[in-house]
This record gives C-alpha cells, sequence and structure tokens, in this order.
C-alpha cells in the first residue's frame, strides 16, 4: 500500500505567508521502503496525494498540546464527549475550538492531544480537495523515537521559523516555536531553548543534514551544551517508524467530517451507463410482460368460447378447463363409465395396490369416501410399508398422503 507522508510547518508560519504564497512542506512517499522523497508547495501535490492510498501528515509538534489526564472509565463514545470538559481548566482556549483526542489505551492516566480545530478542517479539505482517500495526522513530538532516561528532539526549518518537536519520555512530548534574530545564531538559539526546556539527562537532536555543520560549530562554542546534547542527520526513515507508533491519531477527531467525501464527478458517466441499462431492461421486461399477457389473454378467450360453443346452455362460464372436467365426469357416470375419482375406481385400484405390494389385509380396519377422496383407516399398531405401496398406486395415477399413524388418503392424479 502506498502511503504519501507530509511534515507540516507550523500553522504560524503557514498564516505568516504573503497571500498567494504555497506552503511549502517535506514529503516521503513510501510502500515497502522508501520510494521518494522531496519539499512542495501542498497545493502541486495533487498527484502524489491521488496516487496514494493514505496520506499521513506530521503536524507540527507547536500546534499540538499533549496533556496527561486522568479519565473515568467510559465508552470510547462518551469519553469523545466528556474529554473536553476534562481538559478544559488546562486550555486557554474554548475547548469547542479544538480537536481533543485521547490515546487507545485503558489506563486511566491517558495522553490527550490538542489542536486548533480550524487548523485540522483546513488541511483535511485541501487534502480531500486534492484527491485524498484516507488521511491520519500525528503530532510530531509523538513520532521521536523513546529512549529510557534520554529526551529526543527533531529541527524543522521554514523560511526563518523554527519548529522544535520535543520527546521528554513515552507519554510526554513539547514542541518549540523559535524565530531567530539571525540565520547564523538561529542553531546556538535552538540549543539553548532546548537546554532550557530540557534541565537534566542527555539529548539526542535530530537536525536537517545541510544544516549538521551549523550545530555542530554551535555546540563548541558552549561545552556545557556539547556534554548533554547528540547531534544527528534527520532523515525519512526515523518518521515512517516514529508514525506507524504513534499513540493518538488526530484526524479521529474530526469524524466524518475527516473522510474523503465521493468525487460524483468521476461517477457521472458510469452512473449514467447504468442508468441506461437498467432503463432499457425495465422496458424489455414490460414489453414482455405485455406480450405474454396478451397471449394469455388471447388463450383464456379462445377457452372460454370453445366451451360455449361446446356447451352453449351453460350461461356463467368462469374456469372453462374445470368445468370441461365436470362435464366429461358426468358423461361418463352417464354411459356407465366411472371417473377416475369415484369411490369404485378408487377402492378398486387401492385393492389392486395393496394387494401387489404384498401388504397384510389384515391390518386395514375400513373404508371412507368423501369430496373424492379415499380414505383408508388402519387398525392400531398396523405395520405399512408406504414405499412399495405408494409406487403401486402411482402406477395407477394415484397419490398417497398419510393423515396421522392410522389414516391413508387417496386421491386421484387426473
Amino acid at each position: 500500500m502506498s502511503t504519501l507522508f507530509i511534515r507540516l510547518p507550523s500553522q504560524a508560519a503557514a498564516q505568516s505567508l504573503q497571500p498567494g504564497m504555497p506552503l511549502y512542506c517535506e514529503f516521503a512517499v513510501a510502500g515497502r521502503g522508501l520510494e521518494r522523497e522531496g519539499v512542495a508547495a501542498l497545493p502541486d501535490m495533487g498527484e502524489l496525494v491521488s496516487r496514494a492510498q493514505r496520506v499521513v501528515l506530521l503536524l507540527a509538534a507547536s500546534d499540538v498540546t499533549l496533556l496527561r489526564v486522568q479519565v473515568p472509565p467510559l465508552s470510547p463514545a462518551r469519553l469523545r464527549a466528556a474529554l473536553p470538559n476534562l481538559v478544559e481548566d488546562q486550555l486557554m482556549s474554548d475547548p469547542a475550538e479544538c480537536v481533543v483526542v485521547a490515546d487507545g489505551s485503558r489506563d486511566t492516566m491517558r495522553t490527550v492531544a490538542v489542536v486548533q480545530r480550524n487548523w485540522l478542517e483546513v488541511l483535511s479539505r485541501t487534502l480531500v480537495g486534492l484527491g485524498a482517500r484516507s488521511i491520519a495526522a500525528y503530532p510530531s513530538q509523538l513520532c521521536l523515537p523513546v529512549t529510557p532516561g534520554t529526551s529526543s528532539a527533531a529541527v524543522a526549518e521554514q523560511s526563518g521559523d523554527i519548529d522544535v518537536a520535543v520527546r521528554l519520555s513515552a507519554h510526554e512530548g513539547l514542541g518549540l516555536s523559535i524565530v531567530a534574530d539571525q540565520q547564523e545564531s538561529a542553531a546556538f538559539e535552538v540549543l539553548q531553548s532546548l537546554a532550557t526546556v530540557v534541565r537534566e539527562g542527555p539529548i539526542d537532536l535530530y537536525v536537517p543534514a545541510p544544516r549538521l555543520r551549523d550545530y555542530e560549530e554551535s555546540l563548541h562554542i558552549a561545552p556545557a551544551l556539547n556534554e548533554r546534547i547528540r547531534l544527528h542527520a534527520d532523515g525519512w526513515p526515523r518518521w515512517l517508524d516514529g508514525a506507524a507508533a504513534a499513540p493518538v491519531e488526530l484526524m479521529s477527531g474530526l469524524g466524518a467530517a475527516a473522510g474523503p467525501k465521493l468525487d460524483w464527478r468521476r461517477w457521472r458517466w458510469p452512473l449514467a451507463l447504468a442508468a441506461a441499462l437498467l432503463l432499457i431492461n425495465i422496458i424489455g421486461l414490460n414489453v414482455e410482460w405485455l406480450r405474454m399477457r396478451r397471449e394469455a389473454d388471447a388463450l383464456g378467450a379462445g377457452m372460454i368460447q370453445a366451451y360455449r360453443n361446446a356447451f352453449p346452455k351453460d350461461p356463467v362460464v368462469i374456469d372453462p378447463l374445470a368445468q370441461l372436467r365436470q362435464k366429461l365426469s358426468a358423461s361418463q357416470r352417464g354411459t356407465g363409465q366411472l371417473a377416475p375419482d369415484d369411490f369404485l375406481a378408487l377402492a378398486a385400484a387401492f385393492g389392486e395396490a395393496w394387494n401387489g405390494a404384498g401388504q397384510d389385509a389384515g391390518a386395514l380396519a375400513g373404508l371412507e369416501y368423501r369430496d373424492r377422496v379415499l380414505s383408508v383407516k388402519l387398525k392400531p399398531g398396523a405395520k405399512v410399508a408406504l414405499e412399495p405401496l405408494q409406487s403401486a398406486l402411482a402406477s395407477r395415477n394415484l397419490s398417497l398422503a398419510q393423515s396421522g399413524d392410522n389414516l391413508l388418503q387417496i386421491r386421484s392424479g387426473k
């Protein structure tokens, strides 16, 4: 899966740009490994964003406030609703204007990240407009390595604005926004500010590779800092690993508003084609139904007319086929012939089938004929092999149904 990582400057740096000037960001494309990296204006990343299956934002540390908050045992939905009230006393801004997200642990003490809602919404809308399918956002300070007893820090520079991400422990971090008076003294100011914030313990500081020598020279000026701060060239592999292990994902705080919207313009021709095919099928089905309905009406009218021609004295014709069967049965009875569903015909055929199937005549208790059905009563406890009897009756166009343990019903199949 292709993932686009974008390391963003701070919100303050973005707002300080002149109108019309684009926001430049560092980016990296990763699949099974690091495939591409560089710097580009955010509006010019449309091709990269649309090709990536996922976009991961690394927010500037100074834009995200991390708090350690004791939370009650609540369901995830109730916790999301309660978080703004839990952190209200620790914020200078209105919680309603912020996105507040807790980590996914089950501990009573949780790490809670707070970021300005409008900044996150601007980023979400921009990326969705560029074609993003899935968006995630992580605080930069929580993407730094965690080493027991050692603090981690990383420097990001953008047109004179310097953002320093600091990770003090697995759950604590902060961001420093530094504006250097002169470019030559920027590295020294960063080192001094970092040493002021992190008063004890060693510090692993990651700086842009082109600026590594400037930071090394600044360390030589202050021997006390040289003993505590270890310099490393920054690189994307470290950020990719850190983002995968970050405990807080901020876009989840926007809910469905952070997700990409369906672009109906992409689907207008497939949807139009599907609608056309559906319309053609509906028209075809209705035409076929009307044709078959006309054929059925014509066939019914022909049957009624044939019946009227054969029996002109019948004033009412409702079901010509059933009425014709009744006429034929009555005619057979009038000439002395037995109808297939007469008592004698059913009893004679049943007797032949019973004997042919090798059944015991002593098992029969009596016969009853009603509504063209012959009911055969069996003696209590009588055992009858139904399968051979059914086969024998079927060969005589009769059907057998068992009603209860001691009652068999014989019907004509015609």
